[in-house]
């Protein structure tokens, strides 16, 4: 080696020359394969194969320049490219690190390709797009005392690979106070001790002290190399939001009736006569899930507790029929990256989403399964022994679109818009109910629910809707009140494992899906055996029957001290046993069933004393069904 010159390895580069001291070296690259759900049906193209979103971490003075000898606006241009982050870069100073990020679109930037990279202060450098074999699934930032600000962050780490590896140590780059959020400065190595095995997943807690509102880089050192991150830090909490609640907003009979659904979030701004009414708003408090221009007013100490995310670009896929391609999307959240406020697009189509991925810190997307407008081609489903419907799809493929997002955005958290009790579809032959039952509206839930989401959104919750569908009330509390007593193990877990299981004739009979928390897993067994009643036109699930499920579980919480089912009714007892893998739990179930196995032997008594403070929050906040109604009013508007 030539004195004053370094040489790098890490995982998927490959350097072509030294690097001399003081210039600009690629430390790490991030690559997140595209996937497609093949579940779902269309009838136009999925236009072209996956491609993969690159992230490049750069550290010392260096500028982005050429890529496969094409610069980014040419690589958008001819198509190559979705969106990319380097008109924006900034030079890193000695010892400050910057990250370069390009979402992939044709096939020429797919896992398996590799392309040259060169730049200002960079030698030419050759990256291969490899498949990763470990990577970091879920990063989570929470506060203990539930201020705006987070003070522990969570890391989970899968291993594909077929070796064991051991993490020693992280490290947060983080701007300097003042500076801008591209310039990433490294904080102090945190010791770690964590051996993950093969093919399995591992998970670091760590509490760091109160961590600022911006993007960071997050590094893990590992026996196989390190491994990096780069979102924003956000405080995460489990929101459970509605549409279209501004209307009514100012009234106590609608207020309560939301609060004692559970929600505490709105997609609404600042609203005369609500949020500037002190004492209405610290009673019926909504966090605020809007565009919250000018920033000025809302990025301030006062209001971030009472933020949920900036949400203003409405579909961009769609964009009023034209869609709004990606880059722009990135351009005109790129005012917010400087922020403190975390942004989130609404993504609606899984056929493309793909392209968006990574645009937002916290995505989302809305696709509902009876009686609603869709991307996908529900008659192309041919899910109930040759019956075709026009008024519904498989439920299940709520679960397919969460996994498909939250896998092309990790490690950031995602949510979804869930079908609530619209008023209003109509067009849908066959079926004389224009929203879904309260069975179609909780599989729905919890379809998503099981592949670790941090925060629903109900479509709807207008006056309207919500007065034309009471039978739907109840569902909603009962999930909020889950979703109450569960949120720490949403929050802090990660998605681990997920299995569809058939009948012998292939036809559907279980979807298991599971999130593996530090010290708990969560279990999920949704029933698929559900059919269309031939007369209704809705989905019925059966009486409750016999079924077998065994999960695996991760190497730190096989053999279980504990595990019981729960429900909005409480902790019930669990006929279970361990496996080498994890469990087998046999029980009589339909519509679904939540487990839980534990290392924690107090967790029964947290988690009844939280449903008991969720239906103490019910009770606090009772529903007037006349007050509703004088709202409503004869002409029925919202």
């Amino acid at each position: 080696m030539t004195r004053g010159c370094t040489s790098i390895v890490a995982p998927g580069l490959a350097m072509l020359l030294p690097v001399a001291a003081g210039a600009g070296q690629v430390v790490g690259v991030t690559v997140t394969p595209h996937i497609m759900a093949p579940s779902m049906r269309y009838s136009r193209s999925r236009g072209g194969g996956p491609a993969a979103r690159v992230q490049l971490f750069v550290k010392g003075p260096a500028m982005p320049g050429r890529f496969a000898g094409k610069t980014p606006a040419e690589l958008l241009k001819s198509g190559d490219w979705a969106w990319h982050d380097t008109g924006a870069a900034v030079q890193a100073p000695v010892g400050a690190l910057c990250v370069w990020t390009f979402n992939g679109k044709s096939e020429r930037w797919s896992v398996g390709q590799a392309f040259s990279m060169e730049g200002d202060g960079l030698p030419a450098t050759r990256v291969a797009i490899d498949a990763p074999l470990r990577w970091m699934s879920a990063v989570t930032f929470l506060a203990s005392d539930g201020s705006a600000s987070p003070d522990t962050l969570v890391v989970h780490m899968a291993n594909e690979g077929s070796d064991p590896v051991t993490v020693t140590g992280l490290r947060l780059w983080l701007p300097r106070a003042g500076g801008g959020w591209q310039t990433l400065w490294p904080q102090k190595p945190v010791p770690v001790a964590l051996r993950v095995p093969a093919r399995d997943k591992g998970v670091v807690v760590k509490r760091l002290g109160r961590l600022p509102l911006t993007y960071c880089a997050v590094e893990l050192t590992t026996s196989a190399g390190p491994l990096w991150a780069h979102l924003r830090i956000k405080r995460e909490a489990f929101d459970i939001s509605g549409g279209w609640v501004g209307d009514n907003v100012t009234k106590e009979p609608y207020l309560r009736l939301l609060s004692h659904l559970h929600v505490n979030t709105g997609h609404l701004g600042a609203t005369p006569g609500y949020t500037d009414n002190p004492d209405l708003y610290r009673r019926f408090p909504l966090k605020l899930f809007n565009k919250l221009d000018p920033l000025a007013t809302f990025d301030t100490d006062a209001w971030l507790p009472n933020i949920h995310a900036v949400e203003w670009l409405g579909e961009p896929q769609y964009g009023g029929g034209r869609p709004v391609p990606p880059q722009d999307v990135f351009d005109q959240l790129l005012p917010y990256r400087q922020a403190r406020l975390a942004t989130t697009v609404t993504h609606s189509e899984e056929r493309i989403w793909r392209w968006y991925a990574g645009l937002s810190d916290y995505p989302h997307y809305d696709s509902y399964r009876v009686v609603a407008p869709s991307a996908d081609q529900w008659r192309l489903y041919d899910r109930w022994g040759g019956k075709r419907l026009r008024w519904g799809a498989p439920l299940e493929t709520i679960g397919d679109m969460c996994r498909s997002l939250r896998e092309l955005n990790r490690p950031a958290p995602c949510a979804y818009w869930s079908q609530g009790p619209h008023d209003g579809w109509d067009g849908f032959d066959g079926r004389a109910r224009r929203s879904p039952t309260p069975e179609e509206l909780r599989s729905q839930a919890m379809h998503g629910l099981a592949t670790r989401i941090t925060s629903i959104y109900w479509f709807n919750l207008s006056l309207k809707s919500l007065m034309a569908f009471p039978d739907t009330w109840d569902a909603m509390t009962r999930i909020g009140r889950e979703i109450r007593m569960l949120d720490d193990l949403y929050l802090t877990g990660d998605a681990y494992r997920f299995e569809r299981l058939a009948l012998p004739d292939g036809s559907p009979d279980w979807d298991l899906a599971s999130i593996a928390a530090p010290d708990a897993a969560l279990l999920f067994a949704l029933d698929t055996r559900y059919v269309p009643d031939p007369k209704a036109n809705v989905f019925q699930f059966g009486p409750p029957r016999t079924a077998s499920f065994r999960f695996a579980l991760p190497s730190r919480l096989r053999k279980p001290l504990d595990l019981f089912r729960v429900d909005a009714d409480g902790i019930h007892p669990a006929r279970w046993s361990a496996t080498a893998a994890g469990v087998e739990i046999t029980d009589e179930r339909s519509q679904d069933g939540i487990y839980i196995a534990t290392r924690d032997r107090n967790l029964r008594t947290k988690l009844e004393a939280k449903r008991l403070k969720a239906i103490a929050h019910e009770e606090a906040h009772p529903i007037g069904i006349a007050a509703l109604k004088a709202l409503l009013g004869p002409a029925k508007r919202d």
